[in-house]
């Protein structure tokens, strides 16, 4: 049987709905756009939903169900399917002559197995070549979150961006609570660096601390010198 051009129209996608919702299985034959398998004869056995894929409808050849899209098939003409059955069930004599060249890259058949049916045979070589898988779209996760710990002029801060997106702008922390965030993260060497800041602001306090009470301690003396004099 000739490859087929043209497939279903709207019309005719509705008429093969109509038949099976009234239990029949309408027979299409294969259009070119189909392949290796063009002019071969199949069933309608379902139609999906159109909307999820083009390819919706699901047609029976040899033991395999398959999508195919409305253009892969069309309405097959009266007696097509017992032609084909016919061809089908004639058996032909076994020969070591190479099969057509969509078959020569499968492994040979074992010669245990050169008994089976070549109807069989037919349904097996005749199997349309593997669809291209659809690639699923990954759904965008949100945007990465970044939080800093920064320590500079004597202080400590902290800010948040997520992307581009500043969440927080950099506000001061007090360096327990620096201290107590830097805790989190176990990294070698990070805890130390923070606490080497933190007592070199200690013991540059402990200076001024005491130059402020020396020069109190001036003040008071001062103080005390006057209220005599008075």
């Amino acid at each position: 049987m000739g490859a087929v051009g043209q497939g279903l129209s709207t019309d005719e996608v509705q008429s093969i709905r109509e038949a099976l919702a009234a239990g029949r299985k309408p027979k299409v034959v294969f259009t070119s756009s189909a392949g290796q398998i063009a002019g071969q004869v199949g069933q309608v056995v379902e139609l999906t939903d159109p909307s999820v894929s083009d390819e919706f409808v699901v047609v029976r050849f040899g033991r395999d169900e398959l999508p195919f899209s409305p253009a892969d098939v069309a309405v097959a003409p009266r007696g097509a399917g017992r032609r084909v059955a016919e061809v089908k069930a004639e058996p032909e004599p076994v020969s070591p002559v190479a099969e057509p060249e969509f078959v020569l890259d499968t492994p040979q058949v074992p010669a245990a197995r050169r008994e089976e049916p070549i109807v069989e045979q037919q349904q097996v070589e005749s199997k349309p070549p593997a669809r291209r898988p659809v690639k699923a779209v990954k759904p965008k996760g949100p945007a990465g979150l970044t939080v800093t710990l920064a320590y500079a002029d004597g202080e400590w801060t902290v800010a948040a961006q997520q992307g581009a997106k500043s969440l927080a702008k950099p506000y001061v922390v007090k360096p327990a609570e620096a201290l107590r965030m830097v805790a989190l993260v176990d990294v070698p060497g990070v805890q130390e660096a923070v606490e080497q800041i933190l007592g070199a602001e200690r013991a540059e306090a402990e200076q001024q601390a005491e130059k402020l009470r020396a020069e109190l301690a001036e003040i008071e003396a001062r103080l005390a010198e006057l209220r005599e004099v008075g």
